[in-house]
């Protein structure tokens, strides 16, 4: 069973909002999934990005694989980083 770390479209029509979730990569985007760890609103000024940076260090080590979008947005939190300093030091 591979799991992801992806995004769930909320919100309505032309009014997009994203919750950050871990979830079976064979669910639908919007159906299932195992945790939520945190949401996305891209139409706010500047862009709001809440996450629960324990739950999802804790996904990563566990071999969950983000998204691409979500990659980058962990990127730009500086969780990605602090994951390879973890992986990668001795």
């Amino acid at each position: 069973m591979s799991v992801k770390i992806r995004l769930k479209r909320m919100g309505s029509k032309k009014n997009p909002f994203y919750r950050i979730v871990v979830s079976d990569s064979r669910s639908p985007r919007d159906g299932r999934f195992i945790e939520e760890v945190g949401y996305y609103n891209p139409l706010t000024e500047p862009v709001t990005v809440k996450l629960d940076e324990d739950s999802v260090f804790n996904w990563l080590q566990k071999g969950a694989q983000p998204s691409d979008t979500v990659r980058t947005l962990l990127s730009a939190q500086g969780i990605m980083k602090k994951y390879h300093e973890a992986r990668y030091s001795k």
